[in-house]
Parts: structure tokens; sequence; C-alpha cells
């Protein structure tokens, strides 16, 4: 294989922008939620979240009783721990005896006795809520609130006797705290008190005219609570009266105020917790007070929209619908099928991984940023068997490659903390981590033995590494992770064992594991053979892109090719096990053995067409109903079948409300998605998921409209980005592609897949098999891997035109359909 010659001409990640004569660019008031009457108190999906990645809080524009539910980042409970069992060392061999002799209770058993502790994970915690009581303002009218997905600023405005009081709240971006302005239309009219309210272990006391809160994350199973943090309050007037009084802060007789709440903890990394978290708060209170409201947010727009505006989308529009407010919309989306609703779903998703997700800090967990509890539904931690991979689908396809950061930054930290792991339970080289992580990067098993037992959860998430080489073409980034590739790959290199039922056949496999959250414990199951080939193929390409160690380059090689095959079993379904157990009427939530499909590409319509239909019989067989964040995996998986129409028939299920009167929907009154409860990958997941409809770039091109649905029949996207260094714009009418353009960020060959006939300069009918190996990162003599021997009736494909053209770095190129 020549990937050194491959690689430059195949950094393909194609990011199209649009220029269309749509009204995409004046959509502002679409990407607004928008509310007619207050969150109810008692309902925290009625809130409103706003962020900038460390600072979050959820605002309820309750006139009479504001609350701010507040967040940071990095308030969790324990401390530095780690949760390897020592008694593991030497029990693995016993233990996967048993499991090939069907003993697989007692290698359970075993399992959770030997390999398992008492600690299961510290959780996301509350940092509390800010509370501002404004006398006299129960009897209100002229209600409105809204969040401003464009400029990530919350509103809230009503009027009590004559007099009309509006509250503009941001978690700043360039200042790093909270700012709220509350202004009332009659001077000297603005008169509230301010209090905390805390379920954490806390003080209140005032200093140098703030009130501030001092708390302590929790202890939790035997690890002692070691952060510590302050959020300080205080408010700026132009008249009136501010005075601090015990545990409360009075303004009397104001016209307008300025709040500003930081809040700083003394985390340092997940092996410290030494900072200065009282000179953290009190610095950036102090900064951000120099300056004027007006400069304050001005930077604050100027530093979130710099990633927001980015991308844009249009999918066409009711009217009607769009002025009636969000929750209704909602509601009546089965009937009126609002194309707008989903395009305001799709961009409220990047609004919250932006605001949950920035260079420098944690990446975003089971609620992104966004927590009310200490004791939130699983922790609200990273759960790396799905959900936490999920969060990060849209970071690269929609534009904001650097809210990736934090994620690869953590599987940075985990690659360390892991190795110890290896050793321990598996006397493996290299780093391992299972099912379940938190901020100090925990790797050993977490639950029990049939949820936790599941070797590649590191090796699933450093498949992000890789992704953001292939979108930005990265050299000296893969050469910096290339160190996590090859310890994630030494695992596999030293912890596959020959499988003895098929030694005739030579296959190598993981054992003890599982099917994530869909037992039994077993070996050799479909996803962890997906997951190894893509990391040994995918780290001998950086081997040989970076021109390191020839022989360990086939080392890695020869172990994918002993990876046993995808099966397709007696049920004409791509088997979840090795053994043809699938039951066709089992509609669980993880359709795990479908990585290959997506987000891999090892199923192809056009190079795997037998393994291609068996996905497609699974996916039917799992069902159109399920979960959130299964929804958001579906709608991609149904895209990567190229049947858009299925795939808005799923987005169509996320789109349905969950309030007192219906209890089985899927998204709440604030859009955010429900398991049910709130978990934040159904968000993300479907943002990934209409950007998967519209463009994708994994199978050896970039296809353009792949799995439009009709509903969307006239519309366009702008900003959408393919691998291999490519932006894209699309337009598209009554379901065909009119416009594209293309800006090359590195070069190299472009492939062109679309439905209809394209015109333009540079131009020609592709020929042969593409060179530009960013679009199809596969290794010459591995497809063997990904064959089968099954013979089934395929499904007839729509016919596509493929067109090369060579492309120089930093240059546009538009095409049109042709006549």
């Amino acid at each position: 294989m020549n990937l050194n010659r491959a690689i430059f001409f195949s950094v393909l990640y194609a990011s199209i922008s649009f220029l269309c004569t749509y009204p995409v660019f004046g959509q502002g008031q679409a990407l607004k939620l928008w509310y007619d009457k207050p969150a109810n108190a008692k309902i925290w999906e009625e809130a409103l979240p706003i962020g900038n990645g460390r600072l979050g809080a959820m605002i309820y524009g309750i006139p009479q009783r504001e609350e701010l539910q507040l967040n940071e980042e990095t308030i969790w409970a324990g401390g530095p721990y780690r949760n390897d069992n020592g008694h593991a060392k030497g029990k693995l061999r016993a233990v996967q005896q048993m499991l090939f002799q069907g003993e697989t209770r007692e290698a359970e058993k075993r399992i959770n006795e030997d390999f398992f502790t008492k600690t299961h994970g510290m959780p996301f915690q509350t940092a509390g809520s800010i509370i501002l009581d404004f006398p006299g303002h129960e009897e209100f009218q002229d209600y409105y609130r809204e969040l401003n997905l464009e400029n990530a600023v919350a509103l809230t405005r009503y009027t009590v006797d004559g007099v009309q009081y509006t509250r503009e709240t941001f978690s700043s971006f360039a200042d790093d705290v909270i700012i709220m302005q509350l202004t009332a239309s009659k001077k000297g009219a603005l008169s509230f008190d301010l209090s905390y309210t805390s379920m954490a272990k806390h003080r209140i006391f005032s200093h140098a005219n703030r009130l501030i809160l001092e708390g302590r994350g929790d202890d939790h199973e035997g690890i002692a609570g070691q952060i510590v943090y302050q959020t300080h309050a205080a408010v700026k007037s132009r008249d009136g009266k501010v005075s601090l009084t015990g545990n409360k802060l009075s303004v009397r007789d104001a016209t307008s105020v300025r709040l500003y709440i930081s809040i700083g903890t003394n985390f340092e990394d997940y092996t410290s917790v030494g900072a200065d978290h009282v000179q953290r708060a009190d610095s950036k209170l102090q900064e951000a007070m120099k300056n004027s409201y007006k400069s304050a947010i001005k930077k604050h727009i100027a530093g979130y929209g710099k990633q927001f505006s980015r991308f844009k989308l249009h999918l066409g529009q009711a009217e009607e619908a769009m002025e009636k407010p969000t929750p209704v919309r909602i509601q009546e989306f089965q009937r009126t099928q609002d194309p707008s609703l989903v395009t305001l779903l799709t961009q409220f998703g990047r609004y919250l991984l932006i605001c949950s997700s920035q260079p420098g800090g944690q990446p975003a967990n089971l609620q992104g940023i966004w927590n009310n509890s200490t004791q939130p539904a699983w922790d609200s931690k990273y759960t790396i068997n799905i959900n936490t991979e999920m969060n990060y689908w849209p970071a690269e396809v929609t534009n904001l490659s650097e809210t990736h950061q934090p994620l690869i930054q953590m599987v940075k930290e985990l690659s360390e903390s892991g190795k110890g792991t290896a050793k321990i339970l598996y006397g493996a080289d290299g780093w391992v981590a299972h099912h379940n992580t938190d901020i100090w990067r925990v790797t050993s098993p977490i639950d029990f033995a049939s949820a936790g037992m599941w070797p590649t959860g590191g090796t699933w998430l450093t498949q992000h590494l890789w992704e953001h080489y292939l979108y930005t073409g990265d050299k000296s980034f893969l050469r910096r992770i290339y160190p996590v590739m090859k310890g994630a790959s030494d695992f596999l290199l030293t912890t596959l064992i020959p499988h003895p039922a098929h030694q005739e056949k030579g296959w190598m496999v993981l054992a003890p594991s599982i099917s994530p959250e869909h037992g039994p414990l077993s070996a050799g199951v479909t996803m962890d053979n997906q997951l190894a080939f893509d990391m040994l193929t995918r780290t001998a390409l950086a081997n040989e892109i970076l021109q390191e160690d020839v022989d360990y380059r086939k080392r890695l090689c020869a172990m994918a090719k002993r990876l046993p095959p995808m099966q397709i079993g007696k049920y004409t379904q791509l088997q979840e096990w090795l053994e043809d157990r699938d039951d066709p009427k089992n509609e669980h939530r993880h359709v795990s053995h479908l990585y290959g499909l997506y987000p891999g590409n090892q199923i192809s319509p056009y190079r795997t067409p037998e393994l291609f239909e068996a996905a497609r019989n699974s996916l039917n067989y799992r069902g159109d109903l399920a979960t959130g964040w299964s929804i958001g995996w579906k709608i991609n998986l149904w895209a990567r079948l190229l049947d858009g129409n299925h795939a808005y028939k799923i987005i169509k299920n996320m789109l349905t409300i969950l309030n007192s009167d219906n209890k089985d929907g899927r998204t709440y009154p604030n859009m955010y998605t429900a398991h049910p409860p709130f978990q934040i990958d159904g968000n993300f997941g479907l943002t990934a998921g209409v950007a998967e409809m519209l463009l994708q770039s994994h199978d050896g091109a970039v296809h353009l409209l792949p799995a439009l649905p009709n509903v969307w029949h006239t519309g366009g996207v702008s900003g959408i980005k393919a691998r291999g260094g490519f932006e894209v714009d699309i337009d598209w009418v009554h379901g065909d592609v009119q416009k594209v353009v293309v800006r090359s960020a590195i070069g190299g060959n472009l492939r062109l897949r679309s439905y209809v006939p394209l015109h333009g300069k540079g131009l020609q009918e592709a020929q042969g098999v593409h060179t530009n190996y960013l679009l199809h990162p596969a290794i010459k003599g591995l497809d063997a891997v990904i064959a089968s021997d099954a013979t089934l009736k395929g499904n007839t494909l729509r016919k596509v035109f493929e067109y090369d053209v060579k492309t120089v770095p930093n240059r546009n190129y538009s095409f049109t359909r042709a006549n």
C-alpha cells in the first residue's frame, strides 16, 4: 500500500458553502425559541439554557421569582481516584476459559467479584441557584421570553402596572462570567432581592459588595469530595440603592441594573485539585465589571457568533406555524410538518455544543453542562459506549471543529490513566477504557459485568481523533495524537485471543465482552470486531503517513486480517454476535452492531451490498420508536442507508412533545430531547443526522443530498463540511441539486457524487478507484475483513453521477446542474 501518496491526494472532507437564493440568510426570526408564559418553577425542562463552555445556567423567566440554576463544568463529586481492582491480576485466563466452555454465569460472577470495585463513577453536580425576588410582580401582562440562537442571549419581558421590565442574560464567551441586565421603563421602578439556594454543603457570606456562596462537591461511594468552589454575585446600578444584609443582596428604586455571576473551583486536572478557587472567581468578576454592558455583549456575540454563523440551513418554512410559541409548534408538528422547526432543532444542537464544549475545558457530558441535581440520572457522567461519542458527531460536519478539542484532550488523558488498567486487569500493553468515565478519568469497568465488561470504550473514543484528522488534514495534529492511537492498538494486539470454536479460521476475538447494554457476556461480538478493525487499520494508515515503524504496521495489518468478518444470520440480519442469536422481535434501544454502517464506514451500498441490505434488515427489526438518543442514532443510520424518507420518519418520532399530557414524547418544551429523562445526546444525534442526510463523505466521494426526504423539496445549506478539508454550499429545488460551491482548505482531488449531472470548470467524469484515502480510508488487501459469503437480493440504488476535480488550497469551485 502506498499511503504516503494516497494521503496527499485523498484528504477529502468536503465542506460545501451555500450561495443560495432562498431565505437562508434571512432566518433570524426563525432561530429563536420563544414562549408566551414563564417556565413552571417545578419543571426544569421548561427553563432555557445558556452557556459558554464552562459556565451554564438555566433561566426560568418567572416575573416575581426569577431563578438562574447554575453549573460549572468542574463541579463533580469525589476527587482524584482510581477504580482498578487489584484482585483481577492473573484472573483473566480463567474467566475466558469459563466463557468458552459455556459457563457464562460463573464467568459473570467471577468478573463481578474480581474486576469491579464499589466505585461506579462520580456524579456531575449543580452549583445551586441564584434567586431574584421581585415584590409586586405576581400580576403581569404582555409576557414574552426567548432564547436567540444567533447571539446566545436569553430575554424575558413583561409589564406590571404599566411598567415594562426586561431581563437580558448571557454566559459570556469574552468575559467568562454570566451577565444579566435588568431594566425598567420607568425611572426608579426596579427593586429586587438576590439570594442563593443550594443542595450542597455550603456557606453564604458577603464581602466587598458581593454575595458569595462557597460550596463543596459531595463524598460519593467512599471517595471524599475534594472540589471546593465559590460563586460571586455583584451588581452595578445607575441609580437606586444596593445593600448587603446577611444572606441577601437587595436593590431598591433602580432603573437599570447589571448582575454579574462568577464561579471558580479548585480543579486543576484529573489528578489534582490545588487551584485557588477564590482568586479565580474574584479575578474574572473584577475584570468583567470594568466593561460597559454594550461592550460586554458585543464581545460575547462576536466570540459566539464566530462559531455559530459558519453553518446555515434552510429546509423550507410554514409561516403560520412559525408565529406560534415553541411548545405549540412542537405539539402541532405531526400536523404541520413545519420544516423550519427541524431547522430550529438542528441549529439548537449546534448551539448546545458550542455552549457546553470549548477548547481548554471539559467535554460535554450526558447533559452537556446543564444539571440541577447532585445525584442526576446516570450521574450525568460520560457514558462512552455511545452517548459521549454521539455528543460529538456534529462537531466536524457542522463546522464546529474546535468544540471537538475537549473530547480529544479527554481521550489523551484516558490514554494515560488507562495504561494502569490495561496492566492490572488484562496484563496488556497500551491502554483501555470501558463503558463509563468521569472527570477523574477512571478506566476500569463500572456497574456490573453484563453492562460494564466492555473493553472497547477507549477504542471507540480514539476514532474521534482520526476523524478530526480526516476533516482537517492536519498532519502535525496526527503526529501529536499518534501515540494515543498506537496505545489503543497495542492493547488490542496483546489482548485479542484465538476463538477455540473457530481455530481453523484463525479468528482472533476480545473476551470477555458484551454488545453494549444488550448482553450476554460473550466473545467476538460484532461491534468489538468492527471497532478493532478500524483501530488497527487506521493506526496502520497513520503509521505510514508519519513514516513510522514498518514492522509494526505489518503487525497491525496481520491482526486486522484475523478479525472475524461480519456475519449475516438466518433472518437475513447483520448479526449482533458471532453466534446467530438475534431476535427479530427485539426492539432494544442499542444497535451496536450497526457501528460499521454509522459512524463507521465498513458497510457500503457500493462496496458491500449484501452487508448493506443486512444492516437495513437489522434496523427494520429494531423498529422506529426508541429513546431520544437511540432516535438520534437511527436518523444517521437511515441516512447512511440512503433512505431520506425513513430518516425523516424518525425525526418525526423525535419531534413529539413531552409534557404532563404526553409522557411518551421525546422533545421537552425547551427543545431538550428526552431519553426520558433528559439526555443531550439526542439533540446532538439529530443535528448530526440532518447533516448526514444532506452530505456524506465517508464512502469514496462527497455525496450531495444522499438522503433528502420528499418533504424538504426546496432549500439550501451552507458551511457544511466534508472529509478532506472541504466546505460545501448546496442549494436544491424539487429535490435536485441546482448549485454547489466547494471551498478547499488543503487542496487535493475531490470526487463528487450526485443524483443529477453537474457542470462546471475543472469537473471531469470520474475514472477508476478514487485515490483520496481521506474520503475512503481503507487499506488495500483488507477488504475481506468486511466481506460476507452470504448472497441476498440487493436493494435497487438510485443512479449516481461521479466527477473528479483537482483542487488547490484556499480556492472556491462552483458547479451547477447540467441541462
